[in-house]
Formats: C-alpha cells, sequence, structure tokens
C-alpha cells in the first residue's frame, strides 16, 4: 500500500466534507433511492454512499484500492451496512452476466483507468433493463474551463486519481446505454476544474 494512497484515503472524507455538506450528500440520497434489487456500487471508496441505500434486494460493493478498502469495510461495520465488499476494479468485475438489477458509480468513471472498459463490465453485469445511477465529473461546456481542465488534468490524475476532462456522458452512451435521465450541474464546494458535473440514470439495452 503506497504512502501516497494511504494519505488520499485518510484525507478524502475531510476534504470531501464541504461538497457534501453544501448539497452532494442530498444529491447521493436522491439518486439512491432510485436503487432498486440487487445493487452493484463500483468504486464504493470510504463508504459515502452505505447510508443511503433503502428498500434493496441485496448490496454489493467493489474497491479496488487497498487503503480505501479498509476504511469501506471500516464504515460498514460501524453502520451496520449488510453488504458485501470485494476488491475489484470496475474494468474486471468478479461476477455472472446479468447479475444485478442497478449499478451505483459515483465520482469514479473520472479515476477508472479505462472507462469504456468499465462500462462495458457495467453493461455486461446488469440485467436487460437495468440501471446505472451515476453522478460523474465531466469535461466543461465552456471552453476556458474545459482548456484548465486539460492542463491541470495530469497532475490531478497523479494526486487524486481524476481526469475530470472526461466526456463521460458520451462513453455511457456509446458502449450500449440508453441515457433516460440527465441533470448538468456544478459540485458544490469544490474548485473550478472539478466542478462540472452530471447526475442521471441509464438503461441497458
Amino acid at each position: 500500500m503506497g504512502l501516497r494512497k494511504s494519505f488520499f484515503a485518510a484525507m478524502y472524507d475531510p476534504m470531501s466534507r464541504g461538497s457534501e455538506d453544501a448539497g452532494l450528500r442530498e444529491m447521493r440520497h436522491s439518486l439512491l433511492a432510485e436503487a432498486g434489487g440487487d445493487v452493484l456500487e463500483i468504486g464504493a471508496g470510504t463508504g459515502a454512499n452505505l447510508a443511503h441505500f433503502d428498500g434493496i434486494e441485496s448490496l454489493v460493493a467493489t474497491e479496488p484500492d487497498q487503503a480505501m478498502l479498509q476504511r469501506l469495510e471500516k464504515k460498514a461495520r460501524e453502520q451496520a451496512t449488510l453488504v458485501k465488499i470485494l476488491p475489484a476494479p470496475a474494468e474486471d468485475l468478479p461476477f455472472a452476466d446479468a447479475s444485478f438489477d442497478t449499478v451505483v458509480s459515483t465520482l469514479v468513471l473520472c479515476g477508472v483507468d479505462d472507462q469504456s472498459r468499465s462500462l462495458r463490465e457495467i453493461r455486461r453485469v446488469l440485467r436487460p433493463g437495468g440501471r446505472l445511477l451515476f453522478i460523474e465529473h465531466v469535461r466543461s461546456a465552456d471552453p476556458k474551463v474545459a482548456r484548465l481542465q486539460d492542463r491541470i488534468s495530469p497532475v490531478n490524475r497523479f494526486l487524486f486519481g481524476c481526469e475530470c476532462n472526461r466526456a463521460t456522458l458520451d462513453t455511457i452512451e456509446a458502449t450500449g446505454f440508453t441515457v433516460s435521465r440527465i441533470e448538468h450541474g456544478e459540485l458544490p464546494k469544490a474548485p473550478k476544474f472539478v466542478r462540472p458535473m452530471i447526475v442521471g440514470t441509464a438503461v441497458a439495452g
């Protein structure tokens, strides 16, 4: 476990608190109210979503980073959340085809190594008509902000594992999903280059 990753995992919740308190927590709660059936959360991080799942059949969470995984397991124990936690990347999900009714991705697709492959895996493990619920950083529609994102992305990727200039919505649609709901907005209390975001639902074909 690298020192940088351990430090980032330790600081993730404190760094995110401003955004969570300013509205991100409510966004999570509203989005996850749509989750149903057998649910998979990819890149569950420190477990920010765990408290927002209600009325579902089962919950599985994956997280590839060992430092994050330890914090996720600790939070699940503290909240007495009935969740199965597995160390797995989004690009290689250890599940059979059509295993889940809902997949959740919040602030994850900006950091996966291969976004297209991750989304193909999500689509594979979803049942026909299953839904992907997402909150994601995206490339800004403002050319000036987009240029800032391009300049800072390599540093942001190294420090925080995030490429906030990705055209994530295009990739979701290109990998066989039908976007049924989309909201464009801003991540509250966040630096300008990571502020552009989307919240939505996509249905697997």
